[in-house]
C-alpha cells in the first residue's frame, strides 16, 4: 500500500520529477515566434549557492571589498589524475581534487568523498562550507575538501586501497597535520583513512597518524567519532525542540539518507523519545505514522551486503520514494543525503515545520526562500552537522598529545560545543531578526574576516 503524502494532485505530478536542484527557466524559440515558450532546465551547482550566500552576507556585514574578494575563491585548488591497476590488470585513470578554501583560522580541515558525481565546483563549495562550519562552532580550523570521481560500489577493496594510496601521494604536497587534515565523507570510512595515514607515514618515513582523522580507534582514532555527525544533528534537534517547547514523545521525525549521519541521528533521536516515522536511502524508503522500529532497521542495514534499506519489510510500513519522504507528514525533516534535495519544486509541499540539515547544502536558495516565507524553521548545515568536525578536532588534539579520552568525555565535549553554538546562533538570529541560516553565516564570515584582518596580508 502506498500512502498519499502530497496535498493535491498537482503535488503528485511535481513529486514525480527527480530532485536534482534543476530550476525551470522560460526560453523563447526564434523559430516559433508567437507560440508559448518552452521550459528548459538550468542547473545551479553548489558553488553558485555558496557564492550567492557569501555575497548576501558580505553586504549585510558591510565586509571590506578586499576581504570579500579573498573569501570568494579558495586559496588552493589541486586537480590530479590517479592511475590505478585494476584487478583485471587494466589501468584506469580517475580524477581527484583537493581544495583548500581558507587557512586564516588554522590548518585546513575537511573530508574526502568517493562518488561518481564529484566535480571541482562541488569540492570548492564544500571546502568553503567547511570554513564557515569550523568558524560557527569555534573550532580553530580553516576549510578544505577532497574527492575522487569514481563509483566505489563496483570496486574491490584492493582497487579502493590502490586508488586511495595513489590519490594521497598526489595531494601529499599540500597535506600535513599543520596544513590540511583529511577526514571521511560520502563513501569513505575509517579504513580509507587508515590507508591515507599509512601512505603519508610510509612516504615521510615516520608515523604521522595525526595527519588524518576519522581513523580506526586502534590507529589513533577517537572514540565517538563515527557517531559524531549524527549525534551532533540529534543534539541540535533536541535544542530546537526546547526553543519550540515541544516534547520529544510528541515529535515525529523523517530522515532522508540512512548512511552514517542519518542512521545515527535517527537512532539517537529515537533513544531520546522521538518517533521516527520515515527513513530512506538510495534504494528507497519507508513510512509509518505509528513510528518505525529503528533498532530493527539498523540491524537490517548492518546485515545487508550493500548496507542499504532495500529488502526491509514490516507490517503496517509503507514503501515511499526519497522524494515522497521530503513531503511526508512529520514535525521535523532531516535531509541527510546529498546536496540540493529541497528545491523550489518540492519546498511548497514540505509538511514539516522544522528542518535540521544533516547533509551539506541540501536546500537550494530558491527552496530556502519558500521555506522561510512559509514560516518553517531551518537549522543550517554549517551548524547542524558540525559534530563530525568537532570530534575530528578532538581526535587531532588527542593524536598530537598521545593522550586519549574516554567516550563519555568526547560526547560531553561535543554536547557542550553543539549546545553553546546553537544558543549563540539562535540568540544572534533573534537579536538581528534574521533566519538561523543567515545568523550562522553572518557569525562565521565575520569570524573568518576578523582573522584575516588581524593577521594582515602577507607580504
Amino acid at each position: 500500500m502506498k500512502t498519499v503524502l502530497a496535498e493535491d494532485a498537482q503535488a503528485q505530478v511535481d513529486l514525480g520529477r527527480v530532485q536534482t536542484g534543476v530550476m525551470p527557466t522560460v526560453v523563447a524559440d526564434a523559430t516559433t515566434a508567437g507560440t508559448p515558450a518552452v521550459e528548459q532546465p538550468v542547473k545551479r551547482d553548489l558553488w553558485d549557492t555558496v557564492v550567492a550566500e557569501l555575497d548576501e552576507v558580505a553586504a549585510r556585514l558591510k565586509l571590506a571589498p578586499g576581504i570579500h574578494a579573498m573569501l570568494r575563491q579558495p586559496e588552493r585548488e589541486l586537480t590530479v589524475s590517479i592511475p590505478v591497476v585494476m584487478d583485471d590488470g587494466q589501468i584506469k585513470v580517475f580524477t581527484g581534487y583537493r581544495v583548500q578554501h581558507s587557512s586564516a583560522r588554522g590548518p585546513c580541515k575537511g573530508g574526502i568523498r568517493y562518488h561518481v558525481g564529484v566535480t571541482l565546483n562541488e569540492v570548492k563549495a564544500l571546502s568553503a562550507m567547511m570554513t564557515w562550519k569550523c568558524a560557527v562552532v569555534g573550532i580553530p580550523y580553516g576549510g578544505a575538501k577532497g574527492g575522487v570521481q569514481c563509483d566505489p560500489t563496483v570496486m574491490s577493496q584492493g582497487e579502493l586501497s590502490r586508488m586511495t594510496r595513489r590519490f594521497t601521494a598526489m595531494i601529499l604536497p599540500i597535506l600535513g597535520s599543520k596544513r590540511d587534515i583529511p577526514a571521511p565523507d560520502v563513501n569513505t570510512n575509517p579504513q580509507v583513512m587508515a590507508w591515507i595515514a599509512d601512505t603519508v607515514s610510509m612516504l615521510e618515513g615516520k608515523t604521522v597518524m595525526e595527519s588524518v582523522t576519522g581513523k580506526p580507534v586502534n590507529l589513533g582514532g577517537s572514540l565517538g567519532r563515527k557517531e559524531a555527525t549524527g549525534r551532533g544533528v540529534a543534539i541540535v534537534t533536541a535544542e530546537l525542540l526546547k526553543r519550540r517547547a515541544a516534547a520529544h514523545a510528541e515529535t515525529t521525525v523523517a530522515v532522508q539518507g540512512f548512511g552514517n549521519v542519518g542512521s545515527y541521528a535517527a537512532r539517537i533521536l529515537h533513544e531520546m523519545g522521538c518517533k521516527i516515522v520515515a527513513v530512506s536511502d538510495v534504494s528507497g524508503g519507508f513510512y509509518s505514522a505509528r513510528g518505525l522500529d529503528i533498532a530493527a532497521i539498523c540491524k537490517h542495514v548492518e546485515q545487508n551486503p550493500k548496507h542499504l534499506l532495500e529488502g526491509y519489510s514490516s507490517p503496517g510500513v509503507d514503501r515511499i520514494t526519497n522524494q515522497e519522504l521530503l513531503v511526508a507528514p512529520a514535525d521535523i525533516l532531516i535531509p541527510a543525503a546529498l546536496e540540493h534535495q529541497l528545491t523550489a519544486e518540492n519546498a511548497p509541499y514540505v509538511q514539516a515545520q522544522m528542518i535540521v540539515e544533516g547533509a551539506n547544502g541540501p536546500t537550494t536558495r530558491e527552496a530556502d526562500a519558500i521555506l522561510q516565507e512559509r514560516g518553517i524553521v531551518v537549522v543550517p548545515d554549517i551548524l547542524a552537522n558540525a559534530g563530525g568536525v568537532a570530534v575530528s578536532y578532538f581526535e587531532w588534539v588527542q593524536d598530537l598529545q598521545n593522550f586519549f579520552w574516554e567516550e563519555d568525555e568526547v560526547n560531553q565535549q561535543l554536547q557542550t560545543i553543539m549546545v553553546n553554538s546553537f544558543r549563540q546562533v539562535w540568540d544572534f538570529a533573534e537579536a538581528h531578526d534574521v533566519p538561523l541560516r543567515m545568523a550562522a553565516y553572518m557569525m562565521a564570515v565575520d569570524r573568518v574576516a576578523s582573522a584575516v584582518q588581524t593577521r594582515g596580508i602577507w607580504p
